[in-house]
Protein backbone atom coordinates (compact mmCIF):
# COMPACT_ATOMS: atom_id res chain seq x y z
CA UNK A 1 0.00 0.00 0.00
CA UNK A 2 3.13 2.47 -0.74
CA UNK A 3 2.19 3.82 -4.28
CA UNK A 4 -1.28 4.51 -5.41
CA UNK A 5 -1.29 1.76 -7.89
CA UNK A 6 -0.90 -0.76 -4.76
CA UNK A 7 -4.00 0.80 -2.37
CA UNK A 8 -6.01 -1.43 -1.01
CA UNK A 9 -9.31 -1.26 -2.01
CA UNK A 10 -12.05 -1.04 0.41
CA UNK A 11 -15.47 0.30 1.55
CA UNK A 12 -15.92 2.32 4.84
CA UNK A 13 -19.41 2.77 6.24
CA UNK A 14 -19.80 5.24 8.96
CA UNK A 15 -22.58 6.76 10.99
CA UNK A 16 -23.74 7.43 14.29
CA UNK A 17 -24.58 5.04 16.51
CA UNK A 18 -28.10 2.88 16.07
CA UNK A 19 -27.93 4.18 12.41
CA UNK A 20 -28.02 0.49 11.15
CA UNK A 21 -24.05 0.43 9.74
CA UNK A 22 -23.40 -3.18 10.85
CA UNK A 23 -26.32 -4.51 9.37
CA UNK A 24 -25.57 -2.53 5.98
CA UNK A 25 -21.77 -3.81 6.20
CA UNK A 26 -23.35 -7.68 6.60
CA UNK A 27 -25.74 -7.08 3.66
CA UNK A 28 -23.13 -5.68 1.49
CA UNK A 29 -20.92 -8.54 2.43
CA UNK A 30 -23.49 -10.95 1.11
CA UNK A 31 -23.47 -9.33 -2.27
CA UNK A 32 -19.39 -9.26 -2.66
CA UNK A 33 -17.96 -11.80 -0.22
CA UNK A 34 -16.37 -9.44 1.77
CA UNK A 35 -15.35 -8.83 5.20
CA UNK A 36 -16.09 -6.92 8.14
CA UNK A 37 -13.31 -4.83 9.99
CA UNK A 38 -15.47 -3.08 13.19
CA UNK A 39 -14.25 0.18 14.05
CA UNK A 40 -15.13 0.46 17.14
CA UNK A 41 -13.33 1.00 19.88
CA UNK A 42 -15.47 -0.69 22.46
CA UNK A 43 -16.57 -3.81 20.55
CA UNK A 44 -13.05 -5.08 20.82
CA UNK A 45 -13.65 -6.16 24.26
CA UNK A 46 -14.84 -9.93 25.33
CA UNK A 47 -17.90 -9.69 27.45
CA UNK A 48 -18.87 -6.54 26.80
CA UNK A 49 -21.73 -7.51 24.68
CA UNK A 50 -25.09 -5.29 25.16
CA UNK A 51 -23.73 -2.07 26.15
CA UNK A 52 -21.56 -2.24 23.11
CA UNK A 53 -24.37 -3.25 20.76
CA UNK A 54 -22.02 -5.89 19.49
CA UNK A 55 -23.07 -8.36 16.57
CA UNK A 56 -24.02 -11.35 17.64
CA UNK A 57 -23.02 -14.88 15.72
CA UNK A 58 -26.73 -14.86 14.25
CA UNK A 59 -26.17 -11.32 13.28
CA UNK A 60 -23.07 -11.74 11.23
CA UNK A 61 -24.68 -14.80 8.83
CA UNK A 62 -21.61 -16.41 8.17
CA UNK A 63 -19.80 -12.89 7.47
CA UNK A 64 -15.94 -12.84 8.88
CA UNK A 65 -15.93 -10.19 11.08
CA UNK A 66 -12.67 -8.76 12.67
CA UNK A 67 -11.38 -6.61 15.55
CA UNK A 68 -14.06 -7.92 17.57
CA UNK A 69 -13.42 -10.09 21.18
CA UNK A 70 -10.11 -9.17 20.69
CA UNK A 71 -8.98 -8.55 24.24
CA UNK A 72 -10.16 -8.97 27.99
CA UNK A 73 -11.80 -5.76 29.38
CA UNK A 74 -9.04 -4.87 31.78
CA UNK A 75 -6.44 -4.68 29.12
CA UNK A 76 -4.95 -1.97 27.19
CA UNK A 77 -5.14 -0.63 23.75
CA UNK A 78 -4.08 2.58 22.25
CA UNK A 79 -5.57 4.02 19.02
CA UNK A 80 -1.95 2.60 17.32
CA UNK A 81 -2.70 -0.91 18.96
CA UNK A 82 -6.32 -0.39 17.42
CA UNK A 83 -4.35 0.58 14.42
CA UNK A 84 -1.85 -2.29 14.22
CA UNK A 85 -4.28 -4.85 14.91
CA UNK A 86 -6.77 -3.29 11.97
CA UNK A 87 -3.63 -3.55 9.50
CA UNK A 88 -3.03 -6.99 10.40
CA UNK A 89 -7.04 -7.79 9.25
CA UNK A 90 -6.35 -5.78 6.20
CA UNK A 91 -3.06 -7.47 4.86
CA UNK A 92 -5.66 -10.97 5.86
CA UNK A 93 -8.39 -10.06 3.52
CA UNK A 94 -5.48 -8.89 0.85
CA UNK A 95 -3.87 -12.25 1.05
CA UNK A 96 -7.53 -13.95 0.48
CA UNK A 97 -8.48 -11.54 -1.87
CA UNK A 98 -11.11 -10.23 -0.05
CA UNK A 99 -13.11 -6.55 0.10
CA UNK A 100 -12.65 -5.05 3.28
CA UNK A 101 -15.43 -3.25 4.09
CA UNK A 102 -15.08 -0.95 7.37
CA UNK A 103 -18.16 -0.10 9.35
CA UNK A 104 -17.94 1.39 12.60
CA UNK A 105 -18.67 4.99 14.66
CA UNK A 106 -15.61 5.89 15.90
CA UNK A 107 -14.71 8.36 13.81
CA UNK A 108 -10.91 8.64 14.90
CA UNK A 109 -9.91 4.91 14.63
CA UNK A 110 -11.84 4.71 11.22
CA UNK A 111 -9.58 7.45 10.17
CA UNK A 112 -6.37 6.43 11.71
CA UNK A 113 -6.96 3.12 9.75
CA UNK A 114 -8.20 4.67 6.52
CA UNK A 115 -4.92 7.28 6.64
CA UNK A 116 -2.60 5.89 8.17
CA UNK A 117 -1.69 8.04 10.71
CA UNK A 118 2.10 7.82 12.18
CA UNK A 119 1.97 7.28 15.95
CA UNK A 120 5.64 6.10 16.26
CA UNK A 121 6.67 9.46 18.09
CA UNK A 122 3.87 9.05 20.56
CA UNK A 123 6.46 7.78 23.56
CA UNK A 124 3.44 7.42 25.76
CA UNK A 125 2.37 9.11 29.20
CA UNK A 126 5.62 10.74 31.23
CA UNK A 127 3.54 10.29 34.53
CA UNK A 128 6.66 12.62 36.33
CA UNK A 129 6.73 15.23 33.55
CA UNK A 130 2.36 15.32 33.34
CA UNK A 131 2.30 15.93 37.35
CA UNK A 132 5.22 18.13 37.57
CA UNK A 133 3.41 20.27 34.48
CA UNK A 134 -0.55 19.81 36.30
CA UNK A 135 1.56 20.87 39.86
CA UNK A 136 2.87 24.24 37.92
CA UNK A 137 -0.53 24.69 36.50
CA UNK A 138 -2.22 24.44 40.09
CA UNK A 139 0.60 26.66 41.59
CA UNK A 140 0.30 29.64 38.54
CA UNK A 141 -2.57 28.97 36.52
CA UNK A 142 -3.59 28.08 33.45
CA UNK A 143 -2.53 31.14 31.55
CA UNK A 144 1.03 30.71 33.42
CA UNK A 145 1.08 27.01 31.77
CA UNK A 146 0.07 28.19 28.33
CA UNK A 147 2.55 30.76 27.89
CA UNK A 148 5.26 28.00 28.32
CA UNK A 149 3.61 26.38 25.30
CA UNK A 150 3.67 29.49 23.06
CA UNK A 151 7.43 29.72 24.00
CA UNK A 152 7.95 26.70 22.48
CA UNK A 153 5.52 25.83 19.72
CA UNK A 154 3.47 29.08 19.15
CA UNK A 155 1.80 27.54 16.37
CA UNK A 156 0.06 24.88 19.06
CA UNK A 157 -0.56 27.35 21.58
CA UNK A 158 -2.55 29.41 18.83
CA UNK A 159 -4.93 26.49 18.43
CA UNK A 160 -5.45 25.44 21.88
CA UNK A 161 -7.36 27.39 24.30
CA UNK A 162 -5.71 28.43 27.49
CA UNK A 163 -8.24 26.77 29.85
CA UNK A 164 -7.69 23.41 27.77
CA UNK A 165 -5.55 22.20 30.04
CA UNK A 166 -4.88 18.62 29.38
CA UNK A 167 -4.29 19.51 25.73
CA UNK A 168 -1.64 22.29 26.70
CA UNK A 169 -0.13 19.16 28.66
CA UNK A 170 0.02 16.82 26.03
CA UNK A 171 1.35 19.26 23.66
CA UNK A 172 4.27 20.22 26.33
CA UNK A 173 4.96 16.43 26.58
CA UNK A 174 5.15 15.98 23.14
CA UNK A 175 8.02 18.42 22.83
CA UNK A 176 9.60 17.46 26.16
CA UNK A 177 9.66 13.72 24.61
CA UNK A 178 10.97 14.30 20.91
CA UNK A 179 11.94 18.07 20.39
CA UNK A 180 9.83 18.55 18.20
CA UNK A 181 6.82 20.80 17.72
CA UNK A 182 3.47 18.56 18.57
CA UNK A 183 2.06 21.47 15.86
CA UNK A 184 4.54 20.29 12.49
CA UNK A 185 3.36 16.35 13.49
CA UNK A 186 -0.58 17.28 13.50
CA UNK A 187 -0.14 19.09 10.26
CA UNK A 188 2.00 16.25 8.95
CA UNK A 189 -1.52 14.10 9.57
CA UNK A 190 -3.92 16.13 8.27
CA UNK A 191 -1.88 16.75 4.89
CA UNK A 192 -1.84 12.68 5.04
CA UNK A 193 -3.44 11.09 1.68
CA UNK A 194 -5.84 8.10 2.36
CA UNK A 195 -3.91 4.71 1.55
CA UNK A 196 -7.09 3.11 0.89
CA UNK A 197 -8.48 2.85 -2.32
CA UNK A 198 -12.42 3.28 -0.92
CA UNK A 199 -15.41 4.15 -1.17
CA UNK A 200 -17.19 5.46 1.51
CA UNK A 201 -20.30 5.99 3.25
CA UNK A 202 -22.02 7.61 5.40
CA UNK A 203 -25.54 6.79 7.26
CA UNK A 204 -27.89 9.70 8.18
CA UNK A 205 -31.21 10.08 9.24
CA UNK A 206 -33.83 12.88 10.28
CA UNK A 207 -32.22 13.70 13.99
CA UNK A 208 -35.60 12.95 15.94
CA UNK A 209 -35.76 9.48 14.38
CA UNK A 210 -32.26 8.76 14.87
CA UNK A 211 -32.91 9.57 18.81
CA UNK A 212 -35.92 7.99 18.75
CA UNK A 213 -34.16 4.68 17.22
CA UNK A 214 -31.45 5.59 20.19
CA UNK A 215 -34.07 5.46 23.32
CA UNK A 216 -35.67 1.96 22.34
CA UNK A 217 -31.95 0.66 21.44
CA UNK A 218 -31.47 1.61 25.11
CA UNK A 219 -34.58 0.45 26.55
CA UNK A 220 -33.75 -3.02 24.23
CA UNK A 221 -30.25 -3.12 26.35
CA UNK A 222 -31.76 -2.64 29.66
CA UNK A 223 -34.23 -5.54 29.26
CA UNK A 224 -31.41 -7.80 27.77
CA UNK A 225 -29.47 -7.66 30.83
CA UNK A 226 -27.24 -4.40 30.40
CA UNK A 227 -27.19 -3.74 34.18
CA UNK A 228 -26.43 -7.54 34.94
CA UNK A 229 -23.98 -6.92 32.62
CA UNK A 230 -21.75 -4.16 34.16
CA UNK A 231 -22.48 -6.30 37.67
CA UNK A 232 -20.66 -9.04 36.44
CA UNK A 233 -17.61 -7.64 35.04
CA UNK A 234 -17.15 -5.82 38.61
CA UNK A 235 -17.63 -8.87 40.33
CA UNK A 236 -14.93 -10.35 37.93
CA UNK A 237 -12.86 -8.05 39.35
CA UNK A 238 -12.64 -5.29 36.49
CA UNK A 239 -12.09 -1.70 38.55
CA UNK A 240 -14.81 0.45 38.23
CA UNK A 241 -12.22 3.04 37.22
CA UNK A 242 -11.30 0.75 33.90
CA UNK A 243 -11.04 2.46 30.06
CA UNK A 244 -13.49 -0.02 29.18
CA UNK A 245 -16.02 1.13 31.99
CA UNK A 246 -16.05 4.90 30.37
CA UNK A 247 -18.23 3.62 27.53
CA UNK A 248 -21.39 5.10 27.48
CA UNK A 249 -23.81 2.42 28.61
CA UNK A 250 -21.32 1.02 31.17
CA UNK A 251 -20.13 4.22 33.53
CA UNK A 252 -23.86 5.53 33.93
CA UNK A 253 -24.62 1.61 35.41
CA UNK A 254 -21.30 1.70 37.78
CA UNK A 255 -22.59 5.21 39.27
CA UNK A 256 -26.17 3.03 39.83
CA UNK A 257 -23.99 0.02 40.90
CA UNK A 258 -22.58 2.46 43.27
CA UNK A 259 -25.06 3.48 44.98
CA UNK A 260 -24.47 7.28 43.40
CA UNK A 261 -28.32 6.94 41.25
CA UNK A 262 -31.14 5.60 40.74
CA UNK A 263 -31.33 2.96 37.88
CA UNK A 264 -34.17 4.69 35.95
CA UNK A 265 -31.96 7.64 36.20
CA UNK A 266 -28.73 5.38 35.01
CA UNK A 267 -30.68 4.67 31.92
CA UNK A 268 -32.07 8.23 31.35
CA UNK A 269 -28.34 9.35 31.32
CA UNK A 270 -27.43 6.52 29.09
CA UNK A 271 -29.68 8.01 26.43
CA UNK A 272 -29.14 11.52 26.60
CA UNK A 273 -25.45 10.61 26.68
CA UNK A 274 -25.76 8.16 23.29
CA UNK A 275 -27.97 11.34 21.45
CA UNK A 276 -25.00 13.69 22.19
CA UNK A 277 -22.26 10.83 21.00
CA UNK A 278 -24.35 10.90 17.85
CA UNK A 279 -24.41 14.28 17.19
CA UNK A 280 -20.65 14.50 18.06
CA UNK A 281 -20.45 11.19 15.32
CA UNK A 282 -22.07 13.28 12.49
CA UNK A 283 -20.27 16.51 12.88
CA UNK A 284 -16.91 14.33 12.61
CA UNK A 285 -18.31 12.25 9.71
CA UNK A 286 -19.13 15.21 8.06
CA UNK A 287 -16.23 16.81 7.69
CA UNK A 288 -14.32 13.32 6.89
CA UNK A 289 -13.47 13.90 3.15
CA UNK A 290 -15.01 10.66 0.53
CA UNK A 291 -17.89 9.96 2.38
CA UNK A 292 -21.18 9.97 0.39
CA UNK A 293 -24.34 10.37 2.71
CA UNK A 294 -27.32 8.19 2.07
CA UNK A 295 -30.63 9.11 3.89
CA UNK A 296 -31.42 5.33 4.98
CA UNK A 297 -35.08 6.86 5.12
CA UNK A 298 -34.96 6.57 1.16
CA UNK A 299 -34.21 3.01 1.29
CA UNK A 300 -36.88 2.23 3.98
CA UNK A 301 -34.18 1.20 6.93
CA UNK A 302 -33.98 -1.76 4.88
CA UNK A 303 -30.40 -2.95 5.08
CA UNK A 304 -30.18 -5.12 1.79
CA UNK A 305 -31.64 -1.59 -0.53
CA UNK A 306 -28.69 -0.14 1.04
CA UNK A 307 -26.38 -2.52 0.00
CA UNK A 308 -27.65 -2.53 -3.00
CA UNK A 309 -27.39 0.62 -3.79
CA UNK A 310 -24.04 0.51 -2.35
CA UNK A 311 -22.95 -2.28 -5.13
CA UNK A 312 -23.75 -0.19 -7.83
CA UNK A 313 -21.43 2.79 -6.51
CA UNK A 314 -18.46 0.91 -5.49
CA UNK A 315 -18.84 -1.04 -9.20
CA UNK A 316 -18.82 2.92 -10.48
CA UNK A 317 -15.93 3.52 -8.39
CA UNK A 318 -14.32 0.34 -9.62
CA UNK A 319 -13.52 -0.29 -5.46
CA UNK A 320 -15.24 -4.18 -6.71
CA UNK A 321 -16.32 -6.12 -9.35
Amino acid sequence: MNTDNEKQKAVVIAGPTASGKSSCAVALCHLTGGAVLSMDSMQIYRRMNIGTAKVTKEEMQGVRHYLIDILDPDEPCSISDFQQAADEALSECKARGVLPVLAGGTGFYLHAVMYGNDFGEDTGADESLRESLMAFARENGAQALHERLAAADPAAAAQIHPNNIKRVIRALEYYKQTGKPISEHNQAERDRRPRLDFAGFLLTEDREKLYARINRRVDIMREAGLTEEVRTLLQEGLAPGATSLQAIGYKEIVTYLDGTCTEDAAYEAIKANSRHYAKRQLTWFKREPGLETIDIDQFDLDPEKIAGYMLERIREKGIWG
